[in-house]
């Protein structure tokens, strides 16, 4: 299987583009989520499972809804929409077995990812922490090239609560390393943020009652 590399600079040695306006960053979208509980309580390995066990569950829950989540939007990311694997102001490149550096577009690459992810043996976290690394590039991807029709497909939240999950189970096993996440970092801030707990809800008032006859005359002493 060909390894996959990244680099910063385009074809030619060109430099990246200006960074542009991330609408996936403004509020009214990071607000959205589909669940409204603690994600740290899931990514955390209960007592009685083993380690590479639970990794490779995880890992393969993730392969499936981060397949799942790009398929809403495989038919605006094509070979002309879409000419390289890109995410913020980084270009993902394929390299074959000989070191080869092969341009590659996104649908192209999405589809090398999730072919190996298809392959990986359960008891192998050495290859748990690759195929992570792959995930994070096709989540990145879709903030960064499809929030547009993410937010028209009304997915915002779905998209939002599976990235959280992601970067929390990766944080707590440390399957990624953070020079790899950190071209994302602005968005993993706001949306691994601890949600604030619900505000209690009032109790309701007693209706107001009558005044007695006597407390209305009623004269205070000084």
């Amino acid at each position: 299987m060909p390894e996959l590399r990244k680099s910063k600079a385009k074809p030619n040695g060109k430099k990246p583009p200006a960074e542009e306006k991330k609408q996936y960053l403004e509020l009214e979208y990071t607000k959205i989520r589909v669940v409204d509980f603690d994600l740290k309580e899931l990514v955390v390995l209960p007592r009685e499972i083993d380690l590479n066990e639970w990794l490779a569950s995880n890992t393969t829950t993730f392969f499936n809804l981060i397949n799942l989540q790009y398929s809403t939007i495989s038919e605006f990311c094509t070979g002309e929409t879409c000419q390289a694997m890109t995410a913020c102001n980084t270009i993902y490149y394929w390299y074959d077995e000989r070191g080869k550096k092969t341009k590659c577009t996104a649908p192209q690459y999405v589809d090398f990812v999730m072919s190996l992810c298809k392959e990986f043996p359960n008891s192998f976290e050495s290859l748990v922490k690759k195929i992570c690394r792959y995930l994070f590039h096709v989540l990145a991807h879709l903030y960064w090239a499809h929030f547009k029709e993410t937010v028209a497909l009304d997915l915002q939240g779905h998209l939002n609560t599976l990235y959280a999950h992601f970067i929390i189970f990766v944080r707590e096993f440390n399957l990624v390393d953070p020079k790899e996440t950190c071209i994302m970092d602005d968005l993993s801030e706001i949306l691994c943020a601890p949600a604030p707990p619900p505000a209690p809800t009032p109790a309701p008032s007693a209706p107001d009652s009558a005044p007695s006859p006597s407390s209305q005359n009623h004269v205070t002493e000084r």
